[in-house]
This record gives structure tokens, sequence and C-alpha cells, in this order.
């Protein structure tokens, strides 16, 4: 089982003395006609407040003393918020359960040689060209057309939004850029200038998609459109010229870009078939593997996840009830599908773990050392800020000896 369940009861003169503790504390902050502030007795005191906030104060200050207690006498290294539940409280005593949530036992099934076949990464010709395309694109020159509006072209336009013949907030723009064929604006809206000619105004009736914001969601409405200027790509020609503007190092030659190319193709599929393989052995290792693991500790991984996502969404500056309001999702949904997620990689934690020390995987502090200097080299950052970011030099050491253990499984399977 990953959990552990103490009882305790606090009775006789420990809990009275807890109580007179309590009430010499709480008296200092209360102010009861006739005395001064802190020298109420205590029976004027209970007459006039109860005696809740004493059982109150007095069992938290104890559930903290004996939490700590414990820890520290059975050795307890919880692995989720532990439980606390007051039995009794009244003028006898208390009793307290605390329920420890700690790592379980894992009995190890099959993790190596498991036939789980691994893809072989190819870059074919059409795929080299598509991305040399992408990288004309970003070189590509803008010119005039006087025809009419085609699919990839680029119409410079002014427009506003109006529902029920009112203008709508953010529904207008002036010499808006905007690639046909993009989707950028809501479905019928670039398929309606199609064809629009330079200096032509149009009204495009529209609706709104239903998951959209809520005062637009599913709402009829009509913009007007006028078309000031049209404009389509012109890719550089794949020559020497073409080849000084990239500017990458040792490519001079078209053969030797196509040979570049076609090796990042590779290593990015090589990394995306490293990952798939190495998900697929880990489901199938923690599948063979046996474990009880409370829900308490999905859900304190669930909690993680959940946190690092508020956090990135601040760092892109967007808050976490707009999210919400924006996305038209819910706090809980989002929880809930972080839910799987959060099991695997519990189950994937405590399998590497268990592997780890089956087949004496322990890497040094020295090593973690080392790999402190190689990272601080690499992002230019001094090894002891490496260190720090990690949490310490224990945290870079278990980090280490879960990487070591990832390459352990993908060189037995």
């Amino acid at each position: 089982m990953s959990k552990i369940v103490e009882n305790y009861k606090v009775e006789g003169s420990e809990w009275s003395n807890a109580l007179d503790k309590a009430f010499n504390k709480i008296n200092k902050k209360v102010k009861i006609d006739g005395f001064r502030q802190g020298k109420a007795p205590r029976n004027v005191y209970e007459k006039k407040y109860g005696k809740t906030d004493l059982y109150v104060e007095a069992s938290d200050e104890l559930v903290h003393q004996y939490y700590h207690k414990l820890i520290d006498e059975k050795n307890i290294i919880p692995v989720a918020e532990p439980q606390v539940n007051l039995v009794k409280l009244d003028d006898n005593g208390m009793e307290v359960n605390f329920t420890f949530f700690v790592k379980p036992e894992v009995t190890l099934g099959k993790y190596k040689n498991l036939g789980i076949k691994k893809e072989k990464a190819t870059a074919t010709k059409k795929e080299v060209e598509t991305r040399i395309n992408s990288m004309r694109e970003k070189f590509a020159d803008l010119v005039d057309v006087e025809t009419e509006v085609k699919k990839g072209n680029i119409a410079v336009i002014d427009f506003e939004g109006f529902k029920d013949g009112v203008a709508f907030s953010g529904g207008k723009g002036e010499n808006y850029s905007l690639e046909i064929g993009s989707n950028t604006f809501i479905p019928g809206f670039e398929d309606g200038i199609i064809g629009m000619k330079k200096g032509e105004e149009k009204d495009l009736d529209l609706t709104f998609p239903k998951d959209y914001a809520a005062d637009l969601a599913g709402a009829k409405v009509t913009f007007h459109v006028k078309v000031n200027e049209i404009k389509q790509r012109v890719l550089p020609e794949l020559n020497e010229e073409f080849l000084k503007d990239l500017n990458i190092p040792n490519v001079d030659t078209v053969e030797k870009l196509n040979k570049q190319i076609e090796e990042e193709i590779l290593a990015e599929k090589n990394r995306e078939i490293d990952n798939k393989f190495l998900d697929e052995v880990l489901k199938k290792a923690t599948d063979e593997m046996t474990a009880e693991i409370e829900d308490e500790i999905y859900e304190e991984e669930v909690n993680r996840m959940y946190y690092e996502f508020v956090e990135r969404m601040k760092m892109q500056g967007i808050d976490e009830e707009l999210y919400f309001k924006y996305t038209n999702t819910k706090k809980e949904d989002l929880r809930k599908n972080m839910k799987e997620e959060a099991t695997f990689r519990v189950r994937s934690r405590y399998l590497l773990e268990s592997i780890a020390k089956a087949e004496n995987i322990s890497p040094t502090e020295e090593e973690a050392q080392k790999e402190a200097e190689s990272l601080a080299e690499k992002y230019q950052m001094t090894k002891e800020e490496i260190i720090k970011s990690f949490g310490g030099i224990e945290v870079l050491v278990f980090d280490l000896q879960m990487r070591k253990t990832l390459e352990f499984l993908k060189e037995n399977n």
C-alpha cells in the first residue's frame, strides 16, 4: 500500500495544558468590557465567546506538533498532501487520524526485450523541397497584382462587421493584409473576397461559429469589405544569391542545401521516433509492473501539471480566468483531461526508480557536478546557476539517474 494511517488521542493533562495555551494566545487578541486586553479570566471569556475557538487553536497546534513528530520518528516521506481527520474534539480531549501517502511498493514485471518495433526515419525528396520552399517564402517579394483576388494572394482590405445593423467591438480594420486561404477570419470571409478587384466594395453575410466568444457565438453578421490592394508572393530563385541570403555555414551549392535539409528532417524524425518508441516501452513496462497507487498521488501530479499550465499561460500574458472564458472550458474539465497523462507520469516515475534500483543505476554526485558543468557551458550559465535551477545537486543526481535509466530501456528493447 502507498499510504500509512496513524491515530493519535490527546486527553487528560496534555489536553488541559493545550487548552490553557490556546486560551492565553487567543485572550491576548480579544477585548472584554471591564478588563484590560488579555487580562479577562477564562470563565468570563468562555461565557462571552464559548469554547470552539479554544478547541480549534489547541487542536491546530497539536496536529502540527504530532505531524512533524510522526514524520521524524517513523521516517515518513510524503509524496502527496497528507489527510488530517479530526475524529473527536471536545472538553475531554481530541482524537485525530493522519493519512500519509508514500511511495508504493513496486513489483517489476518484464521491462527488457518487450518486442516493440522501432520505426526507421526517412526523408523524401518532396519533404526536402517543401522545407526549402518554406525557407524561400521568408525571402519572398510582394508584388502588386492588377487582376482579381485569388487564393494565395494577399488582399489589403478595409473591413467592418455589423450585428443587427450595429457595428460590434473588434470587428473593424483598415489596410489589413489578409492572406487568402490562411483561415485567419471566420469561415466564409476569405472565400467571399475571392474574385473581388482592387477598389471594389462588398457586403459579406456570415455566421460566427457556435464555439466563438459568448457575445458573438452563432451570431449572423454582415461584414462590409473594401479591397485596397492585391499582392502576390514571388519566391526567389534557388540560386547562389539565395544561398548567400540564407547564410548557412558550409552550404554554398543547391546540392549541399538539399543534403543539409535532408539531415535536419532525419534528425527531427529520429527524435520523434525515439520519443514514440520510449513512450510505448514505458506503457508496456508499466502495464507489466504491479503497484498499488492511491488516487491522491495521481491528484498531486494533476495539481503539479495544472500549476505548470497556469504558469505557462502567465508567461504568455494570458490570465487563468480569461483562458477559460475565451476557450469556453472549465477548470474541472481541464484537470479531468490531465488525469490520464498524470497517471502515466506517476507510474512511469515509479517504474524508472525501480528499474534503476534493480539495475544498480546510481549516478554519483561527482557525475552530477560534471553534468552541471556541461550544461553551464551549453547554456552559457554558471555551474551554480544550473544546480540552483534544478533545485539542488540531489535533484540533478536524480534527474541524471532517470535519464540513464531511460537510455538503459532504449538499449535493451
